[in-house]
């Protein structure tokens, strides 16, 4: 509520107002009103973060509009509804933690299911509730790099939708199915458009697609963990290529599919977790010709159609598997760049002509983690 006060006056103010006067205005004299005076039965803490996390919301607007900020251009803060996720973050002195019980001020004591023991002293904690009427306390906390032995100096991983992950060492990794769940959406979906807004049956089914979507999440979100643990334990160097998953969702006969196989969420678990373990993470170039280039002897033979899945080479004659083939030249674009690029036909000049750049995410000392419980 307090978010949403504020917002309403920034977008009518001609100059953005400052935290300290938004804090003023909807937290200290709002308290007064008839219509707010139920916030003085909350922390005050929640709602001064509130302000500014707006503050910083419409910080990364400017900066992405200035061109100050990475990646795809943010659009401006929006207003939030109670039927999405709502969250209120208490800092050091608004939370304590007593064996297993945690202490937030004006709430009480919880006695959460906790998901692991915390590495260390805690900076803040999130109450989180989803759209399923979930509730989480996600904890930030300072984590140690961890020293592991590694069974393999390198492998590349090839992605795809059928095989979830190719590994070059041969070993294949099967994405659970998720298809009775999805087709369960579909159906709660037409129901929900069917039923008259605001009513109570509309409630229900939003909650049961709701939680339908968190099995599907929480499904994904396990699968990934363990493969992302198991494969940046057992190596050294972990290397992916660099998929344009918002380009790749543009085709309409497989984006559903790819949408539900979480590939950046995998680069995002293997990228943290080898920060975590000090391993070496690579990402290669979406333009190397991964699928395209004879991993034995470096023929280039050009594209090839998603159905074909196995293809021999001209030149050595070697059968290949194009998940395999695809995965073995991914751990060779990084072990030897000098066999990455291919020899033989080159269809594709445009792409060939770019620059086909390999990057390595350098390691950290210490990372600051979200650590969230149940």
């Amino acid at each position: 509520m307090v978010w949403n006060d504020a917002l309403a006056l920034c977008k009518r103010s001609e100059k953005l107002p400052s935290n300290g006067d938004l804090q003023k205005l909807f937290i200290t004299q709002a308290k007064k009103t008839e219509e707010r005076e139920w916030l003085s039965l909350v922390s005050n803490i929640p709602l001064q973060q509130s302000v500014a996390d707006l503050g910083i919301a419409y910080k990364n607007y400017f900066d992405s509009l200035k061109g100050k900020r990475k990646g795809k251009k943010l659009g401006s803060p929006k207003f939030k509804k109670k039927t999405n996720q709502q969250s209120a973050r208490f800092r050091i002195g608004g939370f304590s933690i007593k064996g297993k019980c945690v202490y937030l001020t004006k709430i009480g004591n919880l006695e959460p299911v906790w998901s692991r023991e915390l590495p260390s002293e805690p900076s803040s904690v999130t109450v989180i509730k989803d759209c399923g009427n979930r509730y989480f306390l996600s904890f930030v906390v300072d984590i140690e790099p961890i020293q592991i032995g590694a069974k393999n100096q390198s492998i590349g991983i090839d992605l795809g939708i059928k095989t979830f992950a190719f590994m070059s060492n041969g070993e294949k990794a099967e994405s659970p199915s998720y298809t009775k769940l999805d087709c369960k959406v579909r159906k709660l979906q037409k129901k929900l458009a069917r039923q008259q807004k605001e009513s109570n049956r509309r409630n229900k089914t939003r909650i049961r697609i709701a939680k339908t979507h968190n099995k599907i999440a929480d499904t994904r979100k396990d699968f990934l963990h363990k493969l992302s643990t198991k494969v940046v334990s057992e190596n050294q160097t972990i290397i992916l290529e660099d998929l344009n998953v918002s380009g790749l969702v543009k085709n309409p006969k497989l984006s559903r599919v790819i949408s539900l196989q979480g590939w950046r969420e995998f680069r995002t678990f293997c990228e943290s977790k080898s920060q975590k373990y000090q391993r070496e993470f690579v990402v290669v170039s979406r333009w190397e010709p991964t699928s395209q280039t004879c991993s034995e002897c470096g023929y280039r033979w050009g594209k090839l159609d998603l159905k074909v899945r196995s293809v021999q080479c001209l030149n050595c004659g070697t059968e290949h598997d194009r998940d395999e083939n695809a995965a073995k030249n991914i751990n060779k674009a990084c072990t030897e760049p000098s066999r990455s690029v291919g020899m033989g036909n080159r269809h594709d000049s445009k792409r060939t002509q770019r620059q086909s750049k390999t990057i390595t995410v350098t390691h950290q000392s210490m990372k600051r983690q979200e650590s969230p419980l149940l």
